[in-house]
């Protein structure tokens, strides 16, 4: 039973692995200078990166459509210089920054689903708000800081999260209204 839960325990790691680097902190400045506002629906969009063999989730981030548009990225390894960062927050997420986004992890490993919840403005503030406070997260750490955004959200307080980024994913697509886009591409990804 032993070698089981090692086996088990060293699963876990494994696929959570895929989630971290050094934090970076831009200055305010380039942050203020390529903020940018989306004019769709002020919107919540949860991102999973998922297996194409197993099914099991790779990463999760956070999409935010609120004044600005901006994507918390914990732990997350995704390096673009017209993107600045504070500790896991991307700003001006343009949509073909979004799209590099998603390409750079769609691969012939993985895909990506995009889950979207439309929400009022104070709602989409009040995720912002707590994603610039959240700061830099540890490795393996991202279904689990993205849950501690949402429990704080009004609204998705009931939101079951976990440290997997794919039951997140599961539960995240059962809130009413959910719009799910799922991506695949067959390169080799890093684009």
């Amino acid at each position: 039973m032993a070698g089981l839960r090692s086996i088990c325990i060293f699963a876990v790691l494994v696929v959570l692995s895929a989630c971290g680097t050094a934090p970076v902190y831009d200055s305010p400045e380039e942050v203020q200078r390529r903020a940018y506002v989306y004019d769709g629906p002020p919107s919540l969009t949860l991102i999973t990166m998922v297996s194409n063999s197993t099914g099991a989730g790779g990463h999760s981030s956070l999409m935010i459509n609120a004044s600005q548009r901006t994507m918390y990225d914990p732990a997350g390894r995704y390096n673009n210089s017209t993107v600045p960062e504070q500790g896991d927050l991307l700003y001006g997420i343009t949509p073909e920054i979004l799209k590099r986004y998603v390409s750079f992890h769609a691969r012939d490993t993985h895909h990506v689903v995009l889950q979207t919840v439309e929400v009022s403005p104070a709602v989409a503030e009040q995720a912002f708000a707590l994603a610039k406070q959240r700061g830099s997260s540890w490795d393996a750490m991202c279904s689990t800081n993205v849950t501690r955004i949402l429990y704080n959200v009004q609204g998705f307080e009931h939101l079951r999260g976990s440290v997997f980024p794919a039951r997140l994913m599961k539960n995240f697509g059962e809130l009413p209204g959910v719009k799910t886009e799922q991506v695949y591409e067959y390169d080799s990804g890093k684009v």
